[in-house]
């Protein structure tokens, strides 16, 4: 399936503040930088098997959208399973990273995200722990900020990390 690449950290936790119109959350992102253990012939298939495994469903393939926006409702993992972009993390005044194929980001609710540019064969996996499938799609907007941070509030923290499990660094961050 997939492995840690040993030439990297093995995961890293990225933090965002409130902007006033992007909410962010108080928990990280959790980014990893994975390998596949064999010639990669399937990523996107094998992002889906290893989120299932961990109770988060897997919902859709595509790119990411080119405008912040976060989910105020349900907490995110994308995995890239093709390609590269260069994506935002934090809305407008977040922070640019590169993320290539078998990279996988854990955005917790309320994280703003958008891709900048990408490669012309970029895919993603997006999935949603269980009980949250039904995501919103907000705009950063400093008017509806309060119902925003209301929702996100009430969002439930997932029992396990979608790529390490229960005892993984979702579980450790995330309490």
């Amino acid at each position: 399936m997939f492995a840690i690449d040993s030439s990297t950290q093995p995961m890293q936790a990225l933090r965002f503040e409130d902007d006033g119109a992007t909410p962010n959350s108080r928990f990280p992102v959790l980014l990893y930088r994975l390998q596949r253990a064999e010639p990669a012939h399937d990523n996107a298939g094998a992002f889906e098997s290893l989120f299932a495994a961990h109770q988060w469903t897997p919902l859709w393939r595509a790119g990411i959208f080119d405008y912040h926006h976060f989910h105020s409702n349900a907490h995110e993992v994308l995995g890239v399973a093709r390609g590269r972009a260069r994506i935002m993390l934090g809305g407008a005044a977040g922070q640019a990273l590169t993320v290539k194929a078998g990279d996988v980001l854990v955005l917790p609710a309320g994280t703003g995200h958008r891709c900048l540019a990408s490669s012309d064969d970029f895919l993603v996996v997006g999935g949603y722990p269980q009980g949250q499938e039904h995501y919103d799609i907000q705009r950063p907007e400093i008017g509806a900020h309060q119902q925003a941070l209301a929702r996100i509030a009430r969002v439930p923290i997932p029992q396990q990390d979608p790529v390490t499990g229960a005892d993984g660094a979702l579980t450790r961050h995330w309490r």
